[in-house]
């Protein structure tokens, strides 16, 4: 088995429609266990038109082990200074290698380098009950140095997200210092 090697797509292979449509399975995939008893039956994370403007704008980086994608991740600035990570996923074949880990690490540096201090990301919840993979991600990111700063609700923040949601949820919202 080679080495994990992962990169920022160009925005040219926005274009590429096999890629993004590898992408879109992988991350619906994922999430679709990650997130089983949130959302309505056939709701899907994204869409492969979605995850291919993503590519498009540079937000998109993959991660491969020999020539395979094994796991991905959106890298994006936001308008006050923060860098976001989202859409983590790593193929189920290679969870717990540390695929999901170094990922974020990956997020985490690419944000640094373009002079950003605060690296912040949203985690989904339920609001009425405890979900296991949401409390195994909460204890994880929160031992990877995120700390939450903020609850949001879905239907204010992203109201066309709330109709396929099966049961009422808000979102965390965790920081970390990327200066430290």
């Amino acid at each position: 088995m080679g080495a994990l090697e992962i990169e920022l797509l160009p925005a040219a292979a926005g274009g590429d429609r096999p890629l993004a449509e590898r992408i879109t399975t992988l991350v619906n995939d994922v999430y679709a266990v990650a997130e089983r008893g949130l959302w309505a039956d056939g709701a899907v994370r994204t869409t492969a038109d979605e995850v291919g403007e993503l590519i498009g704008a540079g937000q998109i980086a993959v991660a491969r082990l020999d020539g395979q994608i094994v796991g991905c991740v959106r890298v994006r600035s936001l308008d006050d200074g923060v860098g976001e990570f989202g859409m983590l996923a790593a193929h189920p074949a290679h969870r717990g290698t540390g695929v999901g880990r170094e990922l974020v690490r990956f997020a985490e540096r690419t944000s640094r380098a373009r002079g950003i201090a605060t690296m912040q990301l949203e985690l989904l919840v339920p609001r009425e009950w405890a979900h296991p993979s949401k409390e195994f991600l909460a204890a994880w990111y929160s031992r990877s140095g995120y700390r939450r700063v903020d609850v949001g609700s879905i239907e204010e923040t992203y109201p066309a997200l709330a109709p396929s949601l099966a049961t009422p949820c808000d979102y965390l919202v965790y920081h970390k210092d990327l200066t430290a």
